[in-house]
Protein backbone atom coordinates (compact mmCIF):
# COMPACT_ATOMS: atom_id res chain seq x y z
CA UNK A 1 0.00 0.00 0.00
CA UNK A 2 1.74 3.57 -0.90
CA UNK A 3 -0.69 5.52 0.93
CA UNK A 4 -2.56 7.36 -2.28
CA UNK A 5 -5.42 4.97 -2.66
CA UNK A 6 -8.65 3.83 -1.20
CA UNK A 7 -8.71 1.91 1.69
CA UNK A 8 -11.02 -2.01 1.37
CA UNK A 9 -12.78 -2.28 4.53
CA UNK A 10 -14.49 -5.18 6.17
CA UNK A 11 -15.89 -6.77 9.57
CA UNK A 12 -15.03 -9.77 10.40
CA UNK A 13 -16.93 -12.63 12.51
CA UNK A 14 -14.87 -14.90 15.43
CA UNK A 15 -14.06 -17.33 13.40
CA UNK A 16 -11.82 -14.69 11.08
CA UNK A 17 -14.44 -14.61 7.73
CA UNK A 18 -14.57 -10.96 6.57
CA UNK A 19 -17.69 -9.61 5.74
CA UNK A 20 -17.46 -6.86 2.92
CA UNK A 21 -19.14 -4.42 0.28
CA UNK A 22 -18.53 -3.67 -3.13
CA UNK A 23 -20.79 -3.09 -6.52
CA UNK A 24 -21.70 -7.08 -6.55
CA UNK A 25 -22.94 -7.10 -2.71
CA UNK A 26 -21.84 -8.34 0.32
CA UNK A 27 -19.00 -11.10 -0.01
CA UNK A 28 -18.05 -13.75 3.16
CA UNK A 29 -14.46 -14.41 2.61
CA UNK A 30 -12.57 -16.60 5.07
CA UNK A 31 -9.15 -15.76 3.52
CA UNK A 32 -7.30 -13.12 0.95
CA UNK A 33 -7.28 -10.30 3.85
CA UNK A 34 -4.30 -11.69 5.29
CA UNK A 35 -2.07 -8.18 4.51
CA UNK A 36 -4.84 -6.21 6.33
CA UNK A 37 -5.09 -4.14 8.97
CA UNK A 38 -6.92 -5.57 12.17
CA UNK A 39 -8.65 -3.02 14.30
CA UNK A 40 -10.36 -4.11 17.40
CA UNK A 41 -13.86 -2.99 18.09
CA UNK A 42 -14.69 -4.95 21.17
CA UNK A 43 -13.10 -4.65 24.62
CA UNK A 44 -12.28 -7.72 26.16
CA UNK A 45 -14.98 -7.00 28.77
CA UNK A 46 -17.39 -7.40 26.28
CA UNK A 47 -18.30 -11.02 26.51
CA UNK A 48 -22.48 -10.74 25.94
CA UNK A 49 -21.85 -8.70 22.53
CA UNK A 50 -19.05 -11.39 21.33
CA UNK A 51 -21.60 -14.00 22.01
CA UNK A 52 -24.33 -12.33 19.59
CA UNK A 53 -21.61 -10.69 16.93
CA UNK A 54 -21.81 -13.71 14.49
CA UNK A 55 -25.29 -13.96 14.22
CA UNK A 56 -25.75 -9.95 14.46
CA UNK A 57 -23.37 -9.55 11.66
CA UNK A 58 -24.99 -12.52 9.97
CA UNK A 59 -28.16 -10.68 10.27
CA UNK A 60 -26.96 -7.06 8.79
CA UNK A 61 -25.34 -8.33 6.01
CA UNK A 62 -28.26 -9.45 3.94
CA UNK A 63 -30.03 -6.58 4.95
CA UNK A 64 -31.73 -4.72 1.56
CA UNK A 65 -29.58 -1.69 2.25
CA UNK A 66 -26.38 -4.11 1.22
CA UNK A 67 -27.86 -5.19 -2.15
CA UNK A 68 -25.22 -4.79 -4.91
CA UNK A 69 -27.48 -2.18 -7.06
CA UNK A 70 -27.85 0.42 -3.69
CA UNK A 71 -23.63 0.81 -4.13
CA UNK A 72 -22.17 3.84 -4.71
CA UNK A 73 -18.47 4.26 -4.79
CA UNK A 74 -18.07 7.64 -2.78
CA UNK A 75 -21.58 7.53 -0.27
CA UNK A 76 -22.74 4.02 0.25
CA UNK A 77 -19.57 1.63 0.00
CA UNK A 78 -17.72 -0.88 1.96
CA UNK A 79 -17.02 2.09 4.75
CA UNK A 80 -20.59 2.60 4.86
CA UNK A 81 -21.28 -1.17 5.73
CA UNK A 82 -18.38 -1.03 8.38
CA UNK A 83 -19.82 1.96 10.18
CA UNK A 84 -23.59 1.07 9.93
CA UNK A 85 -22.31 -2.04 11.44
CA UNK A 86 -20.76 -0.57 14.20
CA UNK A 87 -23.44 2.34 15.11
CA UNK A 88 -26.09 -0.92 14.99
CA UNK A 89 -23.66 -2.47 18.00
CA UNK A 90 -23.57 0.72 19.53
CA UNK A 91 -27.35 1.83 19.06
CA UNK A 92 -27.73 -1.86 20.85
CA UNK A 93 -26.09 -1.27 24.03
CA UNK A 94 -27.65 2.40 24.08
CA UNK A 95 -24.69 4.33 22.36
CA UNK A 96 -24.62 7.06 20.10
CA UNK A 97 -24.07 6.42 16.99
CA UNK A 98 -20.27 7.28 15.40
CA UNK A 99 -19.94 10.09 12.35
CA UNK A 100 -17.64 8.69 9.60
CA UNK A 101 -14.71 11.14 11.32
CA UNK A 102 -14.84 10.15 14.34
CA UNK A 103 -14.97 6.32 13.80
CA UNK A 104 -12.23 7.26 11.32
CA UNK A 105 -10.16 9.66 14.50
CA UNK A 106 -10.65 6.81 17.21
CA UNK A 107 -10.60 3.15 15.18
CA UNK A 108 -8.67 3.57 12.22
CA UNK A 109 -5.90 6.55 12.31
CA UNK A 110 -4.15 5.37 15.46
CA UNK A 111 -3.99 1.73 13.28
CA UNK A 112 -2.99 2.80 10.09
CA UNK A 113 -0.47 5.24 11.80
CA UNK A 114 0.78 2.38 13.21
CA UNK A 115 1.35 0.32 9.97
CA UNK A 116 2.66 3.05 8.12
CA UNK A 117 5.61 3.80 10.57
CA UNK A 118 5.92 -0.29 10.31
CA UNK A 119 5.92 -0.31 6.68
CA UNK A 120 8.22 2.41 5.76
CA UNK A 121 10.99 1.05 8.50
CA UNK A 122 10.37 -2.10 6.82
CA UNK A 123 11.06 -0.76 3.08
CA UNK A 124 13.76 0.89 4.18
CA UNK A 125 15.24 -2.30 5.35
CA UNK A 126 14.55 -4.34 2.72
CA UNK A 127 16.71 -1.88 0.69
CA UNK A 128 19.80 -1.10 2.47
CA UNK A 129 22.25 -3.79 4.00
CA UNK A 130 21.72 -4.41 7.64
CA UNK A 131 22.75 -6.95 10.09
CA UNK A 132 21.10 -7.07 13.35
CA UNK A 133 22.81 -8.66 16.28
CA UNK A 134 21.17 -9.81 19.38
CA UNK A 135 22.55 -8.09 22.58
CA UNK A 136 24.88 -9.99 25.09
CA UNK A 137 23.24 -11.47 28.34
CA UNK A 138 25.28 -8.51 30.27
CA UNK A 139 23.95 -5.70 27.95
CA UNK A 140 20.21 -6.78 28.40
CA UNK A 141 20.37 -5.21 32.06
Amino acid sequence: YDGHSDLHVGITNSKGVVYHYDQEGVHRDGSGWEQCISVPLLQPDMWELLQQWDGLLQEFSFEEAWLPHRYEEQQHNCYTFALAFVNRVRQGRGREPLSKAQFTESFLLPHTREASRYLTLHQQLAHRDFYIVPLAEHEHE
